[in-house]
């Protein structure tokens, strides 16, 4: 028996286009390359037309999106460290130009996953921390220990590299 789907189609259209950008960016900065950032992004999208949550409002359903597209991207991150494989990172191509901020980029690169993670979504996605508390599955006060943290590390990691 055929399993039925729970969206429409046009409805998964307007979440590409409202979402697809920022989730996919979200991806490839976590994983470092464009065909497993394409492939965590297509599973969450599965997901959301499966799933056929009920959301409150538009920020519910961001905030669903990069819930799952973060959790999407950890078990990717465990199954490549369980199998390693020597891979081409493409994350520069999505960079623009040689401006001042590509060695932040670079820097940001080099910063463990969970780090890397809460820093994107509070001062790129522009979250609050009790927001991605909850997505990431942690206390307000250890995401505000990983900001503090990750901060000091990229600063280190930046003037190292590149001061």
């Amino acid at each position: 028996m055929k399993e039925k789907l729970a969206r429409p189609a046009g409805d998964l259209e307007q979440v590409m286009d409202a979402y697809g950008n920022m989730l996919f960016r979200l991806c490839i900065v976590m994983l470092g390359n464009s065909a497993d950032a394409e492939d965590a992004l297509q599973e969450t999208m599965f997901k959301y037309y499966r799933k056929a949550p009920a959301f409150t409002d538009e920020e519910h359903k961001k905030a669903w999106l990069l819930t799952v597209v973060g959790n999407q991207c950890k078990d990717m991150l465990r199954f490549r460290a369980k199998h390693p494989l020597a891979e081409d990172t493409d994350i520069y191509e999505y960079k623009s130009g040689d401006n001042e901020n590509s060695g932040i980029l670079d820097a940001l690169m080099a910063l463990p996953e969970k780090f890397r993670l809460v820093l994107i979504l509070y001062y790129v996605e522009e979250y609050p921390v009790k927001d991605i508390a909850r997505m990431v599955g942690k206390t307000p006060s250890a995401v505000k220990m990983r900001l503090q943290k990750g901060r000091k590390l990229l600063e280190e990691v930046y003037r190292k590299e590149y001061l």
